[in-house]
Parts: C-alpha cells; structure tokens; sequence
C-alpha cells in the first residue's frame, strides 16, 4: 500500500494536489447544483479524443517510423540535430509536446548512440524538449492548456496562431542559431536501418506495440494509419465546430473498440482528472467574494508576466486554469502561459519526460542536465518575454 501511495505521488503530482485543493474548497463552499456547471465538458471531451487517437498512432510506430526514415538521409552531426528539434518542433504543433517528447527522445538517445556522439546527449535534448514547447504553442491542439483556452474563449483557430506565431519562429531562429555554434558538420556514423536497428528489437526480446499490433515490414502502421488519420480529422472538425462534439466522441470511441481497445489503458487518464479537480476548485473560489477580488487584483495588472513567474513554479497548464478563473485578458494570458513553460524544469510539465529519459540511460548526467537544460531555456525565455515587451 505504502509503495502505491509513493507511486501515485511521483508520478501524479499534480492530479494529487489539485485533489487536496478541490477537497478543501468543497468545505468552504458546500456542494450544490452549481457544481455541475463547473466542468468545461468541451475542452475534456476535445482533449480525451485527441489523447486517444494520438495514443493509437504511437501504438503502431507511425511517429518514429518517420523519423528513421528522415534520419537515413542526414549525413552530417548537424543536420542529424536539426532533424531531430525538427521532428519535435513540427509534431509537437499536432500530437502535442509530451507526446512529441515520449515518443522522439527515447528514439534520439538511441540514434546518437547508433552515431557514437552520446556524449552529446544532454544538449541536443535540452535542444529538442524546446523545440517541442515552442512548436506545441503555435497551435490550439499543441498543448493541453491552449485547448482549454480555445475551448474557453471561442478564439478562432487562425487568431490563436497569430498571437503566437512571432514567439514561435523567433524560437526557430534561436534553435537554428544554437545548434550552428554548438554542433560543427562533422560526418556521423552510418545511419542505414534505422528501423530495424532501433525500432524491432530481436523476436526473442519484448516486442513493442507497433510490432505486436501490426507485426513485422507493416510499412507506416498498415490500414491503421489512414483510419487514424480520419479520426484526427474528425478531432480537428470537432475542435473547429464544424462537427458537434458528441458525433467525435461517438466515432472515436467506437471506431477503436473495434481496432484497438487496449489503447484505453495507455491514454493519461491522470490529465484529464487533474483539469477537473482545477474546475472544481476554481469554481468554488470564485464565489468567495473576498478571495475572488484578491485573485483578480493579483492578475488583472500583468497577466503576462504573473502567468510567466507562476509556471516556473507550478507549471503552465495549472497556471492556465487557475489564472483563467480570475482574468479576461486572454491575449497575454496566452503568451505568458506558453512562454512560461520554458525556465524551469518544472515549468512545462513535459520536460520531465527528457529529463527521466536522459537520466535512465545516464545517471552520471543528472547535475549537468540540469544545468544545461535551466541555462540554455532562461535565455530563450529572456529573449521571447523581452519579444513580447516589443510587441505587444
């Protein structure tokens, strides 16, 4: 029982804590009929069918099929960087940045060993987990907290890229910048078969998904990627209104009862929850005239910049759902919580993910991953806050 509760706490964290705040808020404001309002159904229901769907596509490999695809043609250690950052940069902005960065950087230390340059390891990750934060702020289904956002503000798709479309390609320039100073065009290693080499283990070790679901020579995931893909479409619609929500919900569901019905094991049921005990919480303390009045006081003056301090400490996403309580000022609230996931490790949740995977295949690395990765993201928060001190 003891190590259940030790588990439950490192990984669910956050899920813990919003629990205790919810608990407590329900003492000072009994429950009532005003609770069933609290839940924002769109933004769960929006964010549970894409984690289902994108959960489906990493069972069958597609992701980093492509990427060992791409990666055959790179004959240089910097090209062999870029296309890695690229590879998080790009599918952050549709499969969101921790699922760009399960699947991506487990898939890069591999490879850089493959080229002999581990000992490059813990910059280029640094390098990917930020291309991955500043990819998935381009776009409303990036990240979780911008689908909140979207959801709670009825932003058009297009106007919420704009916002944060100067932030994103500045954080290009810099990526590119970095990488053409820190990494010379040294030759690597050969780099053919890839996808056998790092992705099909022998038949006699454990087989991941891809493999057990599609077998072996299944090409991108077989028939499965194009009823995947239709159902992202299907997503996409529904998160744009052209559909309503209850018909994507209906379709994906279904449509992996019948090809894939383990997925619901895999989905990260932990987020979802969390979002809901924030709901309930902020709900409550939102009828709490004087707590209401000293949140807003707190906020309203620099939402950008409170929104930026709160995730180096809290993280983003909880920094969303709480401020969003108690601000209308949606514009910087949407810069300030997508830049704010840079900074800290902890400020974007998902830069754990690179953290645990650097630290699993070397623990003699944990010091200088963290002072490379908090070095190398305070300067790009501090060119992009300065960006938007210019800009906005």
């Amino acid at each position: 029982m003891r190590r259940l509760v030790v588990k439950v706490l490192k990984n669910e964290t956050i899920l813990v804590v919003a629990s205790v705040l919810a608990l407590v808020s329900c003492f000072i404001v009994p429950p009532d009929r005003e609770y069933a309002g609290y839940i924002h159904a769109s933004t769960i229901s929006q964010l549970i069918c894409l984690m289902i769907v994108v959960c489906g596509f990493q069972r069958i490999g597609v992701f980093r099929i492509i990427g060992s695809r791409l990666l055959e043609h790179v004959g240089s250690l910097r090209g062999l960087v870029v296309t890695l950052v690229a590879l998080t940069y790009f599918s952050a902005m549709l499969i969101t940045n921790d699922v760009a960065l399960v699947t991506f950087v487990p898939f890069a230390v591999a490879v850089l060993l493959m080229a002999d340059m581990g000992e490059r390891t813990v910059l280029v990750v640094t390098l990917m987990t930020i291309g991955a934060n500043v990819g998935s702020m381009l776009t409303p289904i990036g990240n979780a907290h911008n689908l909140y956002l979207k959801a709670l503000t009825g932003m058009p798709a297009g106007e919420m890229m704009g916002i944060m479309a100067p932030y994103s390609v500045c954080a290009v320039v810099l990526l590119l910048i970095v990488i053409y100073f820190a990494f010379p065009k040294l030759p690597v290693s050969e780099l053919n078969n890839l996808e056998t080499g790092v992705l099909a283990p022998e038949r006699s070790k454990h087989q991941p998904d891809e493999i057990r679901i599609t077998g072996y020579g299944a090409g991108y995931g077989g028939w499965r990627t194009v009823v995947y893909a239709l159902l992202f479409v299907v997503c996409l619609l529904a998160v744009s209104d052209f559909i309503p929500l209850w018909v994507m919900c209906v379709v994906v569901v279904a449509t992996f009862l019948f090809t894939d019905r383990r997925v619901f094991r895999y989905v990260d049921w932990g987020l979802p929850l969390t979002f809901c005990m924030f709901f309930i919480f902020i709900g409550n303390m939102k009828r709490v005239p004087e707590f209401y009045q000293l949140a807003q006081s707190l906020v309203s003056g620099h939402p950008l910049e409170v929104a930026v301090v709160s995730s180096q400490v809290i993280s983003n996403v909880p920094t969303t759902l709480l401020l969003s309580g108690f601000c209308d000022q949606w514009r910087p609230l949407i810069i300030g919580t997508n830049l704010g996931g840079m900074g800290t490790l902890i400020a974007s949740m998902a830069s754990l993910i690179s953290y645990k995977n650097v630290v699993r295949q070397y623990p003699d690395r944990k010091g200088r991953y963290l002072g490379v990765y908090t070095a190398v993201n305070v300067l790009f928060l501090i060119v992009l806050v300065g960006l938007s001190w210019i800009i906005e």
